[in-house]
Protein backbone atom coordinates (compact mmCIF):
# COMPACT_ATOMS: atom_id res chain seq x y z
CA UNK A 1 0.00 0.00 0.00
CA UNK A 2 1.28 3.47 -1.02
CA UNK A 3 2.46 5.71 1.55
CA UNK A 4 1.70 9.12 1.32
CA UNK A 5 2.82 12.51 2.90
CA UNK A 6 -0.06 14.59 5.02
CA UNK A 7 -0.21 17.12 2.44
CA UNK A 8 -0.98 14.79 -0.07
CA UNK A 9 -3.38 13.04 1.60
CA UNK A 10 -4.98 16.45 2.17
CA UNK A 11 -4.31 17.11 -2.04
CA UNK A 12 -6.05 13.96 -2.69
CA UNK A 13 -9.17 14.28 -0.11
CA UNK A 14 -9.53 17.72 -1.89
CA UNK A 15 -9.44 16.73 -5.22
CA UNK A 16 -11.32 14.41 -4.74
CA UNK A 17 -13.92 16.65 -3.29
CA UNK A 18 -13.83 18.59 -6.14
CA UNK A 19 -15.15 16.34 -8.26
CA UNK A 20 -17.74 15.08 -6.08
CA UNK A 21 -19.05 18.60 -5.74
CA UNK A 22 -18.48 18.63 -9.98
CA UNK A 23 -20.49 15.77 -10.33
CA UNK A 24 -23.41 17.11 -8.00
CA UNK A 25 -23.43 20.02 -9.71
CA UNK A 26 -25.18 18.67 -12.66
CA UNK A 27 -27.85 17.61 -11.27
CA UNK A 28 -28.61 21.08 -11.29
CA UNK A 29 -28.42 21.50 -15.03
CA UNK A 30 -26.84 24.85 -14.70
CA UNK A 31 -24.18 25.39 -17.66
CA UNK A 32 -21.94 27.85 -16.07
CA UNK A 33 -21.87 26.37 -12.77
CA UNK A 34 -20.53 23.44 -14.19
CA UNK A 35 -17.73 25.49 -16.57
CA UNK A 36 -16.94 27.03 -13.43
CA UNK A 37 -15.61 23.80 -12.42
CA UNK A 38 -12.65 23.92 -14.84
CA UNK A 39 -9.21 25.90 -15.58
CA UNK A 40 -9.46 28.79 -18.42
CA UNK A 41 -8.00 26.63 -20.84
CA UNK A 42 -9.75 23.60 -19.52
CA UNK A 43 -10.55 20.42 -21.55
CA UNK A 44 -13.38 18.07 -21.73
CA UNK A 45 -12.99 15.32 -24.19
CA UNK A 46 -16.23 13.05 -24.46
CA UNK A 47 -14.15 10.15 -25.87
CA UNK A 48 -17.09 9.99 -28.50
CA UNK A 49 -16.38 13.39 -29.95
CA UNK A 50 -12.94 15.92 -30.52
CA UNK A 51 -11.64 17.34 -27.29
CA UNK A 52 -13.26 20.57 -26.44
CA UNK A 53 -11.27 23.46 -24.49
CA UNK A 54 -11.68 26.66 -22.80
CA UNK A 55 -14.48 28.29 -21.07
CA UNK A 56 -17.07 29.51 -24.14
CA UNK A 57 -16.53 25.97 -26.19
CA UNK A 58 -16.71 23.96 -22.90
CA UNK A 59 -20.28 26.11 -22.00
CA UNK A 60 -21.48 25.90 -25.90
CA UNK A 61 -20.44 22.29 -25.90
CA UNK A 62 -22.06 20.97 -22.57
CA UNK A 63 -25.32 23.77 -22.88
CA UNK A 64 -25.75 21.96 -25.96
CA UNK A 65 -26.57 18.45 -24.89
CA UNK A 66 -28.25 19.66 -21.63
CA UNK A 67 -30.34 21.95 -22.45
CA UNK A 68 -32.97 19.33 -23.60
CA UNK A 69 -32.38 17.23 -20.06
CA UNK A 70 -35.43 17.54 -17.32
CA UNK A 71 -33.25 15.99 -14.91
CA UNK A 72 -30.08 14.33 -13.70
CA UNK A 73 -28.62 12.41 -11.11
CA UNK A 74 -25.16 11.22 -11.52
CA UNK A 75 -23.79 8.90 -8.64
CA UNK A 76 -20.96 8.09 -7.99
CA UNK A 77 -19.80 4.36 -7.73
CA UNK A 78 -16.35 4.11 -6.55
CA UNK A 79 -13.46 6.87 -7.10
CA UNK A 80 -9.94 6.84 -6.37
CA UNK A 81 -7.38 10.02 -6.45
CA UNK A 82 -3.60 10.04 -6.48
CA UNK A 83 -2.18 13.84 -6.33
CA UNK A 84 -3.75 15.66 -9.21
CA UNK A 85 -5.84 12.79 -10.54
CA UNK A 86 -9.04 11.63 -9.85
CA UNK A 87 -11.04 8.51 -11.16
CA UNK A 88 -14.97 8.50 -10.63
CA UNK A 89 -16.84 5.40 -11.81
CA UNK A 90 -20.56 6.37 -12.14
CA UNK A 91 -23.79 5.82 -13.17
CA UNK A 92 -25.06 8.98 -14.83
CA UNK A 93 -29.03 8.81 -14.41
CA UNK A 94 -30.48 11.63 -17.17
CA UNK A 95 -34.28 12.15 -18.25
CA UNK A 96 -35.32 13.70 -21.33
CA UNK A 97 -39.36 14.75 -20.72
CA UNK A 98 -40.28 11.03 -20.48
CA UNK A 99 -37.47 9.05 -21.65
CA UNK A 100 -34.84 8.93 -19.17
CA UNK A 101 -31.62 6.04 -18.93
CA UNK A 102 -28.95 5.06 -16.40
CA UNK A 103 -25.28 5.26 -18.10
CA UNK A 104 -22.80 3.34 -16.60
CA UNK A 105 -19.55 5.97 -17.15
CA UNK A 106 -15.94 5.85 -15.85
CA UNK A 107 -14.54 9.63 -15.88
CA UNK A 108 -10.63 10.45 -15.14
CA UNK A 109 -10.04 14.03 -14.48
CA UNK A 110 -6.75 15.79 -14.05
CA UNK A 111 -6.54 19.22 -11.55
CA UNK A 112 -4.80 21.93 -11.25
CA UNK A 113 -4.91 24.41 -8.65
CA UNK A 114 -8.31 23.31 -7.55
CA UNK A 115 -9.67 23.55 -10.94
CA UNK A 116 -10.41 21.03 -13.41
CA UNK A 117 -7.82 21.06 -15.80
CA UNK A 118 -8.38 17.69 -18.04
CA UNK A 119 -11.27 15.70 -18.09
CA UNK A 120 -11.98 12.64 -19.82
CA UNK A 121 -14.82 10.49 -19.98
CA UNK A 122 -15.65 7.15 -21.09
CA UNK A 123 -18.92 5.52 -21.65
CA UNK A 124 -20.91 3.46 -24.57
CA UNK A 125 -22.14 5.47 -26.57
CA UNK A 126 -25.15 3.43 -27.70
CA UNK A 127 -26.65 2.76 -24.34
CA UNK A 128 -27.35 6.35 -24.78
CA UNK A 129 -28.59 6.84 -28.14
CA UNK A 130 -30.71 3.87 -27.91
CA UNK A 131 -33.17 5.42 -25.21
CA UNK A 132 -32.99 9.49 -27.03
CA UNK A 133 -32.02 9.43 -30.20
CA UNK A 134 -35.56 8.50 -32.57
CA UNK A 135 -34.88 7.02 -36.02
CA UNK A 136 -37.44 8.07 -39.16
Amino acid sequence: MAKFTALEEIAMRSNEEIVRDFIAAWSRLDVDEIVGFFTPDGTYHNMMNKPVSGHENLRKFIGGFIKDWTQTTWDVLNIVSQGDIVMAERLDRTRLGAKSVDLPCCGVFELTEGKISIWRDYFDLPTYTRVFVTTK
